[in-house]
């Protein structure tokens, strides 16, 4: 059981680890692999389980039922196999490098920045 929502972990493919990210697109998930894998984690994806149905209403008398069938993005889950491994500590923590030796910041982790600039400190980034 997680100590709290930002520091979870499950089993995943078979291997306890640290949950880094779930439910992200499969570019994001490269992202985070090539960094993580970067910076010395041993990472494991696996396609996050799709999410619960809706409930089914009933239709009123005369109306005929309709089934839709919605073509869902497949997502993935992302982990580490240090499953002490928290996102936040790290990035605040200036624990990961990017592939060209700056500090990740958590603009760099949100990709919002292609190119990070570690001496400003994230409060007085733009927003």
């Amino acid at each position: 059981m997680a100590i709290n929502k930002n520091h979870e972990f499950e089993e995943l493919d078979g291997v306890k680890c640290g949950v880094v990210e779930k439910n992200v697109q499969p570019e994001r998930a490269n992202f985070l692999k090539e960094l993580l894998i970067f910076n010395g984690f041993n990472v494991v994806i696996i396609p996050s389980p799709p999410p619960k149905n809706a409930p089914v209403v009933a239709p009123k008398e005369g109306e005929e039922t309709i089934i839709e069938t919605v073509a869902l993005p497949i997502t993935y889950t992302i982990g580490v196999t240090d499953f002490t491994f928290n996102s936040i500590n790290a990035i605040f923590g200036r624990l990961l490098k990017t592939m060209r030796g700056n500090v990740v910041t958590q603009a760099y982790w949100n990709q919002k920045e292609e190119d990070n600039i570690d001496e400003v400190p994230y409060y007085q980034h733009n927003a």
